[in-house]
């Protein structure tokens, strides 16, 4: 089981979309949080409408800040788009992914965004399942 905390600056788009999306491709093998540097007060309306669409919803989520316990939680912290607002820990993974901020995007841009991170999602669930099944079989 590796642990994963997304990260952007509001914990209202980006890192939303990838912890949800990365929950439901990991079935129970991984777990994700997500959080944000300045988080916003709710979750951007078009990004619950474009996660909506894919029958997830997040019109109850709540961004929350980063804090230092998540970040000691994780084994792989994805940063998208925090910067220097992003903490480090020694010996954890950093990953960062360049993703547009959906933010006042129209629903077209936010589903090609949202589709984006569903790609990395995925390559991301493969990268630590395959992990996981090495460190299994030499254990």
């Amino acid at each position: 089981m590796t642990n994963v905390l997304f990260v952007c600056v509001q914990n209202a788009g980006r890192s939303q979309i990838a912890e949800a999306l990365f929950t439901r491709a990991a079935a129970g093998q991984h777990e994700a949080q997500s959080s944000g540097s300045a988080p916003a007060e709710h979750v951007h309306p078009e990004v619950v409408e474009a996660m909506g669409e894919l029958g997830v919803d997040l019109s109850g989520r709540v961004p929350r800040a980063l804090d230092r316990a998540q970040a000691e939680w994780a084994d792989v912290v994805v940063t998208m788009g925090c910067g220097d607002a992003c903490p480090y820990v020694p010996a954890k993974r950093y990953v960062d992914w360049e993703l547009t901020d959906p933010h006042g995007q129209g629903l077209e841009q936010v589903r090609a965004i949202r589709d984006e991170i569903g790609e990395r999602v995925a390559g991301l669930v493969e990268e630590l399942d395959r992990q996981t099944s090495t460190v299994d079989m030499s254990g």
